[in-house]
Formats: structure tokens, sequence, C-alpha cells
């Protein structure tokens, strides 16, 4: 008797819709369309920011500048910028790009090619993300400005230090940081993938804790 075929094992069925979940390590599985705070854990987050490489990989040194790296670096901006941000704030810049465990970093000039599609599921990732680790799934202007800040800050530093930017263009881009990079040189330092995870990890769950 003829083995059943294969061949499309793991394709949709005519009429069927395309699958739209992805499977993590933990064994969560993760619906794009749908994401359940309850599918969320902090160890995939970990793992999978840090093998996300920012600027697509185009930054110096034998290892990439991960995700992982770039989110603790904009909490440490955040802090600098406003000392008196607590658990709240600091976990929120921790989180603000997690959507990209699974979704991957895609850069800003692609953004703005495919325009609202890919923001909207990434908000709604971004919003079981931030409810898994009860923080408001909408967060109020003021943090999305520090926010905002702090990222534009620490993609000019990346820009200058890491991926070949010119200061005068990392400027028009990004404005100039309202604080200097010096205090900022160790996180801006390329790690091992497994580093920056458990770095990530362990500043997580420090300021969780905290």
């Amino acid at each position: 008797m003829r083995a059943p075929s294969t061949k499309n094992r793991g394709r949709p069925s005519p009429g069927e819709a395309p699958r739209a979940w992805q499977r993590m390590l933990s064994g969560r599985r993760l619906d794009l369309l749908d994401p359940s705070p309850l599918d969320v854990e902090i160890e995939d987050i970990a793992h999978g920011l840090a093998r996300v490489a920012r600027w697509n990989g185009q930054t110096i040194g034998a290892h990439i500048f991960s995700v992982a790296q770039h989110s603790m670096l904009v909490e440490k901006v955040a802090s600098a910028l406003d000392p008196a941000i607590g658990r709240t704030e600091r976990l929120y810049m921790l989180l603000h790009d997690a959507p990209e465990y699974v979704i991957g970093d895609m850069i800003s000039p692609f953004k703005a090619v495919i325009g609202d599609a890919y923001k909207s599921v990434e908000d709604r990732i971004l919003g079981a993300i931030l409810l898994r680790f009860s923080l408001p799934p909408a967060p109020s202007p003021a943090l999305r400005r520090l926010c905002k800040e702090a990222d534009r800050a620490a993609a000019f530093f990346e820009a200058v230090q890491l991926a070949g930017f010119t200061r005068g263009e990392a400027e028009r881009i990004f404005g100039r940081p309202a604080i200097p990079p010096q205090p900022f040189m160790d996180e801006l330092a390329p790690a091992p993938i497994e580093e920056a995870q458990a770095r990530f990890l362990a500043r997580f769950r420090a300021v969780d804790e905290s």
C-alpha cells in the first residue's frame, strides 16, 4: 500500500486560513492575529530578542548587536533622562520592542514602505505582552514620549558607535540626544547571544521584583 503523501503537510487546505501562530521553545503557541497574554513567557522573549539583530546585522564586531541589548540600553537611557521612573516605566522600556521576539526587527525604511498593516500586528502583540506582566496595555502619553526620546537617543548612539553613520547623518535622522553616550558604552558593546539573553532576563527579573 502506498504511504500517505506528505507533499502538502503543514500547508492550509483550499479554503482554510493560513497558519497565523508561532510555536515557542517553551511550548507556547502565540497567535499573531489574536495574541493571548497566557501564551507569553519572558524566557521566550529573552531567547528571541537575543537572536534578533539590530540594523539588519550591519554593525561592527564579531557579534550582532541584538534587540535584547537595545532594550536594556533604552531602559538605561530612560532612567538617565528621568531618574524618578519606577517599575512600570522601566518594564515598559525593556519590553517596548518585545513583539520582535516573534516578528523580527523590521528596519524603519521598510516599515514606512508597508504602512499600517505591520503596526497593527505589532501593537496587538505588545498589548498582550504588557498585560502578561500586569502593565497597562495602552501606555500613557507621557510614558510614550519618554520611551520615544530614549529609543531615539539609543538609536543615535548605536548608529554612530556601531552602524557606520556619521554624527551629522545620525543627528538628521534621530535628532541630537539630550545626554552624552559615555555612560552607556558598556551597553553598546555587542555581546554573544547567550550573554545577551542571560543579561536581559536577569535585568527584567530585577526590575519586576523591585
